[in-house]
């Protein structure tokens, strides 16, 4: 891997974890910053952005002899004598071996896409026997929420944002689950769902600010809720492979708290691993290590 990019609270954070994942030190990269980090609207994070960096490995000067070959080779030729040359063992061993380098190059190529779908059908199969840590809802088991201050404040801040979002406000007699769809609901999600966050945290207030038993809020957008859980177990599982191989620890981006849950959920039966979180919010971190 010659370069990567990565998010972070901040950018130093962010060409932290690039370095770690390269291998390398800060000299033997270059660092370009994609986006500068946020601190969101009134510090709630409803809008907040991380820093996002490209960190790549520095190509190393070429050493005198390779450059002298290549000056050599785009000299013109002098024209040869057609006498016939003496076959010598090394030459051939030479292009035999330039042979098979050349096709071992070429299969790596034909087979890196078939890798690709194998390795997936068996992550897919790993987590059919991995608890979820938010079962799946059926919104046709559901009831009808109704007048509800949490869906009307809800409803206000797609006003004020003014996005094409239309929603839904369901109940299990116990939980309160606010659904919305729309075309503008990759804004209401934002990077990697930080504004549905700060906006789920806000209407949870809303909803529990008279005091009493406290219910639980989920407001998700374009099920995106269920596609993000997926994807951090394909990645909890991606690193735990790479940590078994490696037999080195290995630290994920900064996540919140539901987002780690999901990690340590995935790997808690990985025999070959285990998990830990560490650091201080928004930056706290999951670190996964060999058992």
């Amino acid at each position: 891997m010659n370069s990567t990019e990565k998010y972070g609270t901040d950018v130093d954070t962010a060409v932290q974890l690039a370095l770690e994942e390269l291998g390398v030190g800060i000299d033997d990269v270059e660092v370009e910053v994609l986006d500068e980090p946020t601190k969101g609207f009134l510090g709630t994070g409803l809008g907040r952005k991380l820093a996002f960096v490209r960190v790549s490995k520095k190509v190393p000067d070429e050493e005198p002899e390779e450059k002298s070959k290549k000056i050599k080779a785009a000299r013109p030729q002098k024209q040869k004598s057609h006498k016939p040359q003496k076959s010598h063992g090394g030459n051939s061993s030479t292009n035999k071996k330039s042979n098979e380098a050349k096709g071992e190059r070429e299969i790596a190529e034909k087979i890196e896409p078939q890798d690709f779908d194998r390795e997936e059908k068996s992550l897919d199969e790993l987590l059919e026997n991995v608890e979820h840590v938010t079962p799946a809802i059926d919104i046709e088991s559901l009831s009808d929420l109704g007048e509800n201050e949490g869906l009307k404040f809800l409803q206000d801040i797609i006003k004020a944002m003014n996005l094409e979002v239309s929603t839904l406000g369901k109940t299990d007699g116990k939980d309160i689950y606010m659904f919305m769809d729309g075309k503008d609901s990759g804004t209401i999600i934002g990077k990697r769902g930080a504004t549905l966050d700060a906006i789920q945290y806000l209407t949870s207030l809303v909803v529990n600010k008279g005091g009493g038993d406290y219910t639980r809020v989920v407001v998700d957008a374009e099920n995106y809720r269920a596609k993000r859980e997926k994807t951090l177990e394909k990645l909890a599982m991606r690193m735990a492979d790479k940590v078994a191989r490696s037999r080195r620890s290995f630290k994920l981006e900064p996540m919140n708290p539901y987002e780690r849950k999901v990690i340590h959920a995935t790997l808690q039966k990985d025999g070959r691993v285990v998990t830990r979180s560490e650091g201080q919010d928004p930056a706290r971190r999951v670190v996964i290590d060999v058992k």
